[in-house]
């Protein structure tokens, strides 16, 4: 009888602990409808509305997780939310094992905001069970990553978008466009970023976005990295498996896509080429680290709501595929990174490859160039009464226009403690020299480079730089930088050091004191000296003349000739354009 009585209070004791449960449950407002549903998708949400939600998400599915991680320029932090179908477990560690992790973000144009809102209905659709949830893959989304942009509402800087009545504007906090600092990272976003990308290193990853460009008759256009570039078979299975399934998956869903429109003030029907996401850009940071990246684009001139659920079935559409050939990808990942090794040819630079085009299906309206009313110029107007259907020709294959030798290791002075701490940040591995050390190291001095007349994103970037390249025994100090390219990050580590590298630290200005001479010299002194180097070297007495003997302008400046001579001197620094990154090969 005493049995009994304590089966009965414990099923009593169970009944009300599942009781309050169900209560507490009730207190969460359960249906979790949008800002974006209940406007009937003419809003979007606020950063506060979107961070509430899924606080609130994540309280009454155990399935899904939240997040603070690092600092932004705004003062607050980003945010990631996991789902995880099989439980609790954020540790990616230990998820990477037997799944894949598909990173989603939302909000880098925060004006460009059909993820931020598509992403919501999507969680909760998968956690709800309306739609199936993936069982061997892992969803991670950053809500918002610009947080200052996403703060900084308004209704009128989207000049050319239909919808939402109000957004958040393109700068960050300190109006850096964040779609171009993945490699520089000079805000604490892009910091952050680094942070969360190396803690969860997504298998796939998707970047959430609105075009603007020419007027055609998609919602949707897909944005993957360029495949050349992204090499090997992993970039031939994203494009020749990966983006036709994406686009089969789309069109049984009645859902027209096309790769994204690349063209300025002028109609598509003649061609257009593939956007080559450089290594600024997050597709392009991504794929260093063999990561299939894409951005979803979508159409400014449609409706919002249009806009928003078409991102929504991309990234279902996308879910789908990484489940289904979850196995395929880890496998290929795995292969690329011996793709590359010391001593083989890697591709620094890459050029549109004419040999090869593909023909694109493709859905625009007519247009034509017509006199302005306004200017008196020629302007491009589109006659949507008048849709067509062409074959257009789409340059989508890419090869190396230049390429170098990989080293086994680079060498950095501690001194630079602007890069090390970036290389730090992405997981980069280094050994420091314990001692005093001379070593036989491949040098580089700056030949020659160009700089843009205007700025960019904080910076007057370098382009076409070009490198002398000599080898000698140098010596490093004791807690000077080793570090080997056999690794993870050798591709990280190749696209910034290399100087001639398209978003190379070089050219993002990092090293822009060598490029300034600190010693000089005082003409009246050092004209007397030069005239006795010239009489000690006969040879260099040849070279200076026949130097005279071709550039006038030479001939007629004295002080060039000076500044000539003293650079073939033992008086000339030796730091003057002395790239201070040594290869080891």
């Amino acid at each position: 009888m005493k049995k009994i009585l304590i089966l009965v209070l414990v099923i009593f004791s169970c009944n009300d602990k599942s009781e309050k449960q169900t209560t507490e449950k009730k207190s969460i407002e359960t249906d979790f409808i949008t800002v974006f549903e209940k406007s009937d998708g003419l809003e979007t949400a606020t950063y506060q509305e979107t961070i509430k939600y899924y606080e609130e998400l994540a309280a009454y599915y155990p399935e899904i997780s939240i997040q603070a991680i690092g600092e932004t320029d705004s003062g607050k932090p980003l945010h990631i939310i996991t789902l995880n179908i099989n439980g609790t477990d954020t540790n990616y560690e230990n998820i990477r094992k037997n799944k894949r992790v598909l990173l989603i973000n939302n909000g880098i144009h925060p004006g460009e905001s059909d993820g931020i809102d598509a992403t919501m209905m999507l969680f909760r659709d998968i956690v709800d069970g309306k739609i199936e949830a993936p069982k061997n893959t892992i969803i991670v989304t950053i809500p918002i990553y610009n947080i200052g942009g996403s703060l900084n509402r308004n209704s009128t800087t989207r000049t050319n978008q239909n919808g939402p009545t109000e957004y958040g504007f393109r700068g960050n906090a300190r109006n850096y466009d964040l779609n171009r600092d993945f490699i520089k990272s000079d805000s604490k976003n892009a910091r952050t970023f680094a942070q969360i990308f190396h803690l969860v290193q997504p298998d796939v990853f998707i970047d959430n976005h609105v075009s603007n460009g020419a007027d055609y008759q998609y919602t949707l256009t897909h944005l993957f990295t360029q495949h050349n570039k992204l090499g090997g078979n992993l970039g031939e299975f994203m494009h020749s498996e990966i983006m036709p399934t994406l686009e089969q998956k789309l069109k049984a869903k009645s859902w027209d896509i096309t790769p994204y429109v690349n063209v300025f003030n002028r109609t598509p029907d003649t061609g257009f080429t593939q956007f080559l996401d450089t290594p600024r850009y997050s597709t392009g940071y991504t794929t260093l680290f063999n990561t299939l990246g894409i951005m979803i684009e979508t159409h400014m001139l449609k409706p919002y709501k249009q806009r928003v659920v078409g991102t929504y079935e991309l990234m279902k559409s996308m879910i789908e595929i990484t489940e289904e050939q979850g196995d395929k990808i880890t496998q290929l990942r795995k292969e690329q990174s011996s793709l590359w090794s010391a001593g083989k040819s890697y591709p620094l630079k890459w050029t549109v490859d004419t040999t090869k085009t593909t023909k694109l299906s493709f859905k625009g309206f007519e247009g034509e160039m017509i006199p302005s009313d306004l200017t008196g110029a020629k302007r491009l107007k589109y006659d949507r009464s008048k849709p067509f259907t062409k074959n257009v020709t789409y340059n989508n294959y890419f090869k190396p226009s230049e390429e170098i030798k990989i080293p086994k290791a680079y060498i950095i002075p501690q001194g630079w403690h602007n890069v090390i701490d970036l290389l730090k940040l992405n997981n980069v591995a280094f050994l420091q020299f314990k001692n005093d050390t001379i070593i036989n190291v491949e040098s580089y001095k700056i030949g020659a480079f160009e700089t843009r007349k205007s700025p960019y994103e904080g910076h007057y970037a370098h382009y076409n730089t070009t490198v002398n390249s000599s080898n000698k025994k140098l010596s490093f100090k004791k807690g000077d930088f080793l570090i080997s390219t056999n690794q993870k990050a050798m591709r990280y580590l190749l696209e910034t050091l290399e100087p001639s590298a398209p978003d190379s630290f070089f050219n993002w200005n990092f090293f822009d004191t060598i490029l300034q001479q600190k010693e000089g010299f005082s003409p009246y002194v050092w004209e007397d000296k030069a005239e006795q180097l010239l009489n000690e070297n006969p040879k260099l007495q040849m070279e200076y003349n026949v130097k005279i003997s071709y550039d006038e302008d030479f001939a007629n400046n004295w002080y060039a000739q000076l500044d000539w001579l003293h650079k073939q001197s033992k008086h000339y620094e030796k730091a003057h354009l002395q790239y201070p990154v040594f290869r080891v090969n």
